[in-house]
């Protein structure tokens, strides 16, 4: 791969949106990349994701906000709770004005597919390498070496694995941990807007929460789907990918003594995807040399705060400003990024772990006093921590 400017030959392992990401925030910085992808083609599996301020200002800087705001949906509420049962109304944040009032931005939903577009059109085609599956990573004492299925080698100065939770890259930095059994699975699934009943295409984030499940919609494809994806006990479940699939019927059983509601949208969506959360303890390190990591291959979470696509754009902004600040030092460089980010991540592991308990507790003592609690919360000021925090001028030193 060609030298950059600054002589640096950066490798992104991973076409996903924190790869993308990582190759849109350094050509920003006036450096260069090459984004490596085992697919043919830049697809992005799953539907519906959040895109909370903290992540909508580093877009804004990216010069994407028209791109992005094409398909995106402004949301007005927010971390709607409702009880499983009827529906109750449990607590409902407005965020219409306060968001940007408190954070400089909106909160948007947006398909998964839609933001990897716009990431793609920040990032000259040049760059990418489609069907180029990194087999290993192995550092040498001036650079690293990249392996490929083909039998073909590449030789860089610095390696970012975006490459996610199954990450190759990760065993050039970290000890192998098997994942453990958490015991929930997911289920995902998209409704055509015109099949979605209208309380499902207000622009609100719904989280349907009760014993040992919650359910979660909102619309995303510029109105025209329904994002639905919830969570339930996974039994023998164990299959750790986005591209397993169940059945309507399978789907439906999970939530069978739920609101209509709930169980009126699981009949009209299409075939849901179905994966298993597995638990992976926050690594102590994801640095090493001139190899490091991004996104979920460095700290995959929970979904429950909605954050692994924002954290791995705010990694590559991270990671882009500290190769800038130390171009001629890249081990350095790396060490300042993983620094920057890695108690941040971690918190957001832990909280987004913590969550699963809260949202699934049974009926009774517990779960009236978490239902009083939420009636009295204001998340959207409680979690300023996350939605106010700046990638761009956080501390890398």
């Amino acid at each position: 791969m060609p030298a950059t400017t600054t002589g640096l030959r950066i490798a992104i392992v991973g076409g996903g949106i924190g790869g993308l990401a990582a190759g849109a925030f350094l050509r920003r910085a006036g450096l260069t990349a090459t984004v490596y992808e085992q697919a043919p083609a830049l697809t992005e599996v799953g539907a519906g994701l959040v895109a909370a301020p903290n992540v909508v200002r580093l877009l804004r800087r990216l010069g994407v906000m028209e791109a992005f705001l094409r398909r995106a949906m402004p949301l007005e509420w927010g971390w709607e709770f409702r009880r499983w049962a009827d529906g109750s109304v449990l607590s409902a944040e407005k965020l219409t004005g306060v968001c940007e009032r408190l954070y400089g931005e909106q909160t948007y939903t947006v398909h998964r597919a839609d933001l990897l577009d716009t990431l793609r059109a920040a990032v000259p085609g040049e760059w990418l390498r489609l069907n180029a599956r990194c087999t290993a990573v192995e550092a040498r004492p001036d650079g690293v070496e990249l392996y490929f299925a083909d039998g073909s080698r590449v030789e860089a100065d610095v390696v970012i694995g975006a490459d996610g939770v199954h990450s190759v890259v990760r065993g050039a930095v970290a000890e192998p941990a098997p994942p453990e059994y958490s015991g929930i699975c997911a289920f995902r699934t998209v409704v055509p807007a015109h099949a979605a009943p209208d309380f499902a295409r207000r622009p609100a984030q719904t989280l349907w929460i009760g014993p040992g499940r919650h359910f979660v919609h909102y619309p995303i494809a510029g109105g025209q789907a329904i994002n639905v994806v919830a969570f339930a006990p996974a039994g023998d479940f164990t299959n750790e990918s986005w591209s397993t699939t169940a059945t309507i019927e399978e789907f439906h059983a999970e939530f069978a003594d739920w609101d209509a509601r709930v169980t009126g949208l699981i009949a009209a969506g299409g075939v849901p995807g179905r994966w298993a959360l597995l638990d992976r303890a926050p690594l102590r390190h994801w640095s090493r040399g001139r190899i490091t990591l991004l996104g979920d291959a460095a700290h995959p979470m929970f979904p429950f705060f909605a954050q692994g696509a924002a954290q791995s754009i705010e990694d590559a902004a991270v990671v882009a400003r500290c190769l800038t600040a130390y171009s001629n030092d890249p081990e350095q460089a790396l060490k300042q990024y993983e620094s920057a980010r890695i108690d941040r991540t971690t918190r957001l592991q832990q909280v987004s772990h913590a969550r699963r308990d809260t949202n699934h507790l049974p009926d009774g003592p517990e779960q009236q006093v978490r239902d009083a609690a939420l009636a009295g919360s204001d998340p959207l000021v409680r979690n300023g921590w996350i939605y106010g925090y700046d990638a761009e001028e956080a501390p890398t030193s």
